[in-house]
C-alpha cells in the first residue's frame, strides 16, 4: 500500500509512477515524468546521494518546476513492491507554507515588536559579526541611548503615548545612520547603535551630536516635544575586547551623561571604575549567599486556562543582601552565570524546590529554571538525579524550564543531556520561547514537554498587532506539534481573555497570583481538591 501522503512517486532508478498531486506540483504531465531520472525534479546531487542511500530519515531539498523555480519539500523514502517488482516510494511533502511561517516567525523574533528595530539578541549578534571581522588596527564604536525622562512622559501623556515617543525616536535615529550602522531596542526606552570602521573617536562624537541633534526637532505633538537623550559610549578595542565588556563600558558612559545633566554624551574613561568594584564586591557577596541563609524561594501559581485549577507552581530566586536588601534577579543571576557561582546556587534552587514540593499532599508541579552554564555541566543529570532520591519527589512533578539560546551553544551535547533527562521521567519546558532563536527545528528535534510564551509578548497582544501575531503563530505551533502551550506575565482580564480567545493551555501571571512563600498557597498545595484562585491568596488584577 502507497502511504497516505499528498505528493508521491514510485522509482527504481528512474520514475516509473506519480500520482496526479505530484505531476502538478512539478508543473509536468505525468507523461513526462515517468522514465525521468531524479536529477530531473531534485538537482541537488547531495540530497539524491542521500535518499538512493536508503535513509529512512526525512530529507530536505528542492522541487525543480517546469519554469525552472524550486519549492522546499520533504522526501521520505520507503521499500515497496510494485508491479511485481522491488521498487522505492518517495512521499514528498511541500514545505513551502513551512519555511515561510518560520521566515516570518524569525524575524518577529528578532525585531523589537513596537519599533520594528532589532532586539538585543540580534545586536549582539551583529556585534560579535563585526568584531570577527575587523582587521587589524580597525576600529568599532557602540553608543547606548537612554530617553530623558521617558517615565515622565508616560506618566503625564500615558502609555500610547510613550510608545509613540519610543517610535519617533527609533525613526529620527535610522533616518541620520548610513548603511552599515545598526539601531537596536534593548529594552524599555533603551536603545544602541553599533558603529563599525570608525576611524577615531570624533568620529563617534560627531554621530552622537547628530542623534541629539535630531531627537531635538520640534513637533506639534507635545509628548514629541519631550524627547531627548544621554549618550554612553565605548569604543573597541581602545576600551574593551569582547562585546560584554564593550556593552558594559558603554552603560557606564550613558550613567555619566544622565549624571551630568542628560541631553548630551560621554566616552568611557577608566576613572569610571566604580561601577566595577561593586560588581566585584557583588561577585564574592554572592558566593557567600547559600552560606549565610540569604537566599529563598518564592512560588508562582500556573493555572490552567479552561477549568481554572493550578497546575503547578514555578520556583523563583530571591536574595536579601544584609547591607543592599533585596537585589533583583535580573542583577545577580547574570553575574552568577559569569563567574560560575550559578552551579552551586543552581544546585541550591532544584534541592530546596524539590524539598518543597514533596510535602504538598497535592500532586502539583514544581518548574525551576536552569541555566546555559548548568545544562553544560557533565555531572548536571546525575547530581538532578541525586536529587530526586534525596527529596523524594516524583520525577513526573518536576518540570526544568530551559531558554532556547541554552541549546544552540552545543546543540549535539544539549541534546543528549535533554535525552538523559528526559530519560529520569523530569519533564522539560522551552521558557521565554520567542525572544531568542525560536526554531521550529529545535521544538522538533528536543524532547519539549511544553512551551512557554514570553511575558513580552503577552503584554501587547491588545495593543500591537505583530506581538498578536507572535503569540497566536507560537499557540498554533503549540497544537501543531502537540505541546501544550503556557503564556507568562499576565496582569490584564483583557490579556487573559485574548488568551482564552487563541485557546492557550496555561496561564501565570501577576493576574493570577504575585510570586510569594508557599505557605501562602496552602489552600492549593494541601487542600482536599485543587481550587480556583481565591481572595484570601496573594493575587493582584491590573487595570
Amino acid at each position: 500500500m502507497l502511504p497516505s501522503r499528498d505528493f508521491w512517486f514510485a522509482m527504481v532508478k528512474t520514475i516509473v509512477s506519480v500520482n496526479t498531486s505530484f505531476a502538478a506540483l512539478t508543473g509536468l504531465s505525468a507523461s513526462n515524468l515517468v522514465g525521468a531520472g531524479l536529477e530531473s525534479c531534485f538537482p541537488d546531487k547531495v540530497a539524491r546521494a542521500r535518499l538512493l542511500s536508503g535513509s529512512s530519515l526525512p530529507i530536505e531539498t528542492g522541487l525543480r518546476h517546469l519554469d525552472g523555480s524550486t519549492t522546499p519539500v520533504e522526501l521520505i523514502l520507503r521499500p515497496i513492491v510494485f508491479a511485481g517488482r522491488p521498487h522505492h516510494v518517495v512521499a514528498v511533502r511541500d514545505l513551502q507554507a513551512r519555511k515561510e511561517a518560520e521566515q516570518h516567525i524569525h524575524y518577529l523574533a528578532h525585531h523589537d515588536a513596537l519599533t520594528s528595530l532589532p532586539n538585543r539578541s540580534h545586536f549582539n549578534g551583529r556585534i560579535d559579526q563585526e568584531i570577527a571581522a575587523l582587521a587589524k588596527g580597525e576600529s568599532l564604536a557602540v553608543l547606548c541611548l537612554d530617553l530623558d525622562r521617558f517615565k515622565e512622559v508616560n506618566d503625564l501623556f500615558g502609555h500610547a503615548a510613550g510608545d509613540k515617543v519610543l517610535q519617533t525616536a527609533a525613526s529620527r535615529v535610522t533616518a541620520v545612520l548610513d548603511g552599515r550602522h545598526m539601531m537596536a531596542r534593548l529594552g524599555g526606552d533603551e536603545f544602541a547603535v553599533l558603529m563599525p570602521g570608525v576611524a577615531n573617536p570624533a568620529a563617534a562624537s560627531r554621530l552622537a551630536e547628530t542623534i541629539l541633534e535630531t531627537l531635538r526637532m520640534t513637533s506639534d505633538t507635545p509628548e514629541i516635544n519631550s524627547i531627548s537623550t544621554s549618550i554612553g559610549i565605548a569604543l573597541y578595542p581602545d576600551d574593551a575586547t569582547d562585546r560584554q565588556a564593550l556593552l558594559t563600558h558603554a552603560d557606564t558612559a550613558l550613567y555619566r551623561a544622565k549624571s551630568e545633566g542628560r541631553n548630551t554624551y560621554r566616552f568611557f574613561e577608566a576613572s569610571m571604575g566604580t561601577e566595577v568594584r561593586e560588581r566585584r564586591m557583588l561577585e564574592h557577596d554572592l558566593r557567600l549567599a547559600i552560606a549565610r541563609e540569604e537566599l529563598r524561594l518564592v512560588f508562582q501559581p500556573q493555572q490552567e486556562i479552561r477549568g481554572g485549577n493550578v497546575t503547578g507552581f514555578e520556583a523563583l530566586l530571591r536574595w536579601k543582601h544584609p547591607t543592599r536588601g533585596d537585589i533583583s534577579p535580573a542583577i545577580f543571576i547574570p553575574v552568577a552565570e559569569e563567574t560560575g557561582a550559578i552551579l552551586e546556587i543552581g544546585d541550591w534552587v532544584l534541592r530546596a524546590a524539590c524539598r518543597e514540593a514533596v510535602t504538598w499532599t497535592q500532586p502539583l508541579t514544581v518548574a525551576v529554571n536552569v541555566s546555559a552554564v548548568q545544562l553544560y555541566n557533565a555531572d548536571f543529570v546525575k547530581e538532578l538525579h541525586q536529587i530526586l532520591l534525596e527529596t523524594g519527589l516524583p520525577p513526573r512533578r518536576l518540570e526544568i524550564e530551559i531558554t532556547e539560546t541554552a541549546l544552540v551553544r552545543d546543540f549535539n551535547r544539549a541534546l543528549a543531556t535533554l535525552r538523559q533527562i528526559k530519560a529520569l521521567g523530569v519533564r522539560i519546558a522551552m521558557d521565554d520561547f520567542g525572544t531568542g532563536y525560536s526554531s521550529l527545528s529545535n521544538l522538533r528535534a528536543f524532547p519539549f514537554d511544553k512551551i512557554k510564551i514570553d511575558g513580552s509578548f503577552v503584554k501587547s497582544v491588545n495593543s500591537n498587532d505583530q506581538a498578536a501575531t507572535i503569540v497566536r503563530a507560537v499557540l498554533g505551533l503549540g497544537r501543531g506539534l502537540g505541546l501544550p502551550v503556557l503564556a507568562e506575565g499576565v496582569e490584564t482580564d483583557a490579556e487573559l481573555q485574548f488568551l482564552q480567545d487563541e485557546q492557550c493551555d496555561e496561564v501565570q501571571g501577576y493576574l493570577l497570583g504575585r510570586p510569594a512563600a508557599i505557605a501562602s498557597f496552602r489552600n492549593f498545595t494541601h487542600a482536599d481538591a485543587v481550587l480556583d484562585v481565591g481572595d484570601d491568596l496573594p493575587v493582584t488584577k491590573s487595570a
